[in-house]
């Protein structure tokens, strides 16, 4: 069940095509091997009201979370965060080049006790494979 949910800083807008970061960050997840077509989901979400650093109103920032279950070794983990992480600086390369963006990053593991799920994508998407 991995959910790869990023925040960022309203003012990156017109700077950042956020339907293309997400594309790019499904692909990424995807070829990482790590995942399950099925169970993928990217998501951003906007934030309006935030205070970035020195508080400059064009500071900007992006901070994607991934959350796994839980049992993966930690090797496959490392692997597939260093793969989405290079797919997403390669996108977003040109920020880099202001003195005013932050991107971070972290993988979470859902406790399976505390977690439900319920998805009827996986019989097809498992059916096509066959």
């Amino acid at each position: 069940m991995p959910h790869l949910s990023y925040e960022y800083s309203a003012n990156l807008d017109g700077s950042v095509n956020q339907q293309g970061l997400c594309n790019a960050l499904h692909t990424a997840a995807l070829e990482s091997g790590l995942f399950e077509l099925g169970a993928l989901r990217v998501r951003a979400h906007r934030s309006e009201t935030f205070c970035v650093a020195d508080l400059l109103p064009q500071n900007g920032f992006i901070h994607l979370t991934i959350s796994i279950g839980a049992g993966r070794p930690a090797d496959l983990k490392r692997a597939a965060g260093e793969h989405i992480w290079k797919a997403m600086t390669d996108f977003l390369a040109p920020l880099f080049d202001t003195p005013h963006f932050a991107l971070t990053m972290e993988i979470r593991e859902i406790d399976p006790d505390f977690s439900w799920k319920q998805n009827a994508i996986h019989p097809r998407v498992r059916a096509q494979k066959t």
